[in-house]
């Protein structure tokens, strides 16, 4: 049934043909110019990425003519609403501060990529033809854990949508798509190219469009091969996609490694989800992570969401003044140019969590890495079920609601989930990454949209995890500093608690050993007494 899927599907050939638009010139000496007048269309604005790429635009490229996102209904709740609501994000307060009125430029446009023809309506539609000048496409499914099903639906059959609609955008300039540096996890060195998936992204679409969801899911682990989940698996199709449609649209792909608070802008530390490593900080600073599969010695790799934000901006630009013959791949990662081993980063994250404790901190924190299922199964279910399970018979017995269990199971599956990424390291390229930065530091404007994160030019990763642990306690946990005394007065605390409750053990081992040298000496001594002998003696006779 898999034989079909392999090689390239007939009916995706394109043409070699490279649109020779008047605009694509080689002296746009300011990035900020290039976004002069510009129309731009977002996919994915309500996620982190996507918020932190509005406010960048509508901050550093004031003269943009508008920004369109795609959005859809969501709970009830309308487009609209759902805009008024994104714009109230903290990571907007710069602007809402210093150019209240910027906020017009944002427009919304009712869609969905899970939808035929992304759900637009025919004026909807016609009007982004017609006038969009550069496409950021970011939406996607982020879940590891995610069914095949919806991971190709959302994440490679919707990247073929907005292909698709780009194709026909008669002003478009920049088309930038946005991957993960994961899409090739089967490798270990990944270069800045797109590899050719072990089966065909077309086919694989009609597989799912046209099987039952039971079948397609009992294919699934053929189909992902050496590929740890389905986002990873969607991803390479969905860059085969991008590959094959570069030929007639000019785009670009940035691979974003681990996406983690920003390093700089809007603010140092900012973040507004649990996903990814995000959540796992949260809970180690909160003492409920005690164990985590990991290989310390590994070199892990995170990006700040600020230098992902200016890869993209600064790609769509270099992509036009910079122009290739090919299909640039940018691998927006950390590892070659600024190091930093798991170990490290967990002494960092140790070290902050004790400097910037929430008042929700609900155990002292400490944790351990191990490679050793075993050793992480008998900590978790002392160490993360266990206490759960306490919590939860005070919550019942108090008549509130049960869910420490629940949320526990959702921490440990979480961290199986991330155990491939931190049991494994991987040599991204970086070759089209430094000629950008390269270009961005040649850029008259280029300080406001730095994508370098090299050793020795002011990005530090101590300094980093503490920012990220405060912006973590400040933005997710939304504990304002003034806690702060109180929670380090908790946190000490909670140290004596943890010592004394370490050393009873020892304490009950000690006065039993105490209590049987006790007994063993007073035997003794009641066989020495003088009257002992007498005694002895009388029952001889």
């Amino acid at each position: 049934m898999l034989m079909w899927l392999n090689g390239n599907n007939p009916a995706s050939k394109m043409g070699a043909r490279l649109r020779n638009h008047s605009y694509l010139c080689d002296d746009q000496k300011n990035i900020s110019d290039f976004y002069d007048q510009a129309k731009v269309f977002i996919t994915g604005a309500t996620g982190f990425v996507g918020k932190a790429l509005v406010e960048k635009l509508l901050r550093s490229c004031p003269k943009v003519d508008a920004i369109f996102i795609l959005m859809r209904p969501k709970k009830g709740i309308q487009v609209e609403q759902r805009l008024k609501e994104l714009l109230k994000n903290p990571v907007f307060n710069r602007i809402r501060d210093k150019d209240p009125d910027a906020f017009e430029k944002v427009k919304v446009i009712p869609g969905d990529v899970a939808l035929p023809n992304l759900g637009l309506c025919e004026e909807d539609r016609k009007f982004l033809v017609d006038n969009i000048d550069i496409v950021f496409h970011s939406a996607a499914t982020v879940k590891f854990n995610e069914n095949l099903k919806t991971a190709v639906i959302l994440n490679t059959l919707g990247t073929k949508k907005i292909l698709e609609l780009c194709q026909n955008m008669k002003k478009l300039k920049s088309c930038v798509h946005v991957s993960t540096a994961f899409s090739n996890s089967d490798k270990r060195v990944v270069e800045e190219k797109v590899y050719k998936p072990t089966y065909d992204a077309h086919a694989v679409i009609n597989l799912i469009e046209n099987l039952p969801d039971e079948v397609v899911e009992s294919l699934s682990p053929k189909l992902m091969d050496k590929h740890p989940n389905t986002y990873t698996f969607a991803k390479a199709l969905a860059e085969q996609l991008v590959l094959e449609y570069s030929h007639e649209i000019p785009t670009a792909i940035v691979r974003p490694s681990i996406i983690t608070a920003a390093w700089k802008e809007p603010y140092p530390g900012w973040v507004d989800n649990l996903s990814g490593i995000t959540g796992i900080v949260m809970e180690c600073g909160r003492g409920t992570i005690k164990s985590i599969i990991c290989n310390e010695r590994c070199r892990m790799d995170l990006v700040p969401v600020d230098i992902v934000v200016n890869t993209l901006i600064t790609s769509a630009w270099h992509t036009v003044a910079h122009k290739s013959n090919s299909l640039r791949v940018y691998n927006c990662t950390s590892g070659r140019l600024n190091p930093v081993t798991w170990k490290q980063f967990g002494e960092f994250t140790h070290k902050h969590s004790y400097q910037w404790p929430s008042k929700y901190v609900t155990w002292y924190p400490e944790f351990s890495y191990t490679t050793n299922r075993t050793v992480h199964s008998i900590y978790t279910t002392l160490y993360h079920n266990l206490p759960s399970v306490l919590l939860d018979v005070f919550l019942y017995c108090t008549g509130k609601k049960t869910m420490m269990l629940k949320l526990s199971r959702r921490l440990n599956q979480s961290l199986e989930a991330g155990s491939f990424f931190s049991t494994n390291e991987w040599e991204f390229g970086s070759a089209s990454y430094k000629e950008l930065i390269a270009a961005v530091e040649d850029a008259g404007d280029g300080s406001e949209f730095s994508v370098d994160l090299t050793l020795g030019k002011g990005f530090d990763w101590e300094t980093y995890v503490g920012e990220f642990l405060k912006g973590v306690r400040t933005y997710i946990l939304k504990d304002d500093l003034i806690s702060l005394p109180a929670a380090k007065k908790k946190l000490h605390r909670l140290y004596w608690f943890k010592q004394i409750s370490q050393s009873l053990p020892y304490i009950v081992i000690f006065q039993m050993a105490r209590y049987t040298f006790q007994m063993k000496m007073l035997s003794q001594t009641i066989q020495n007494l003088p009257w002992n002998d007498t005694i002895n003696t009388t029952s001889l006779h």
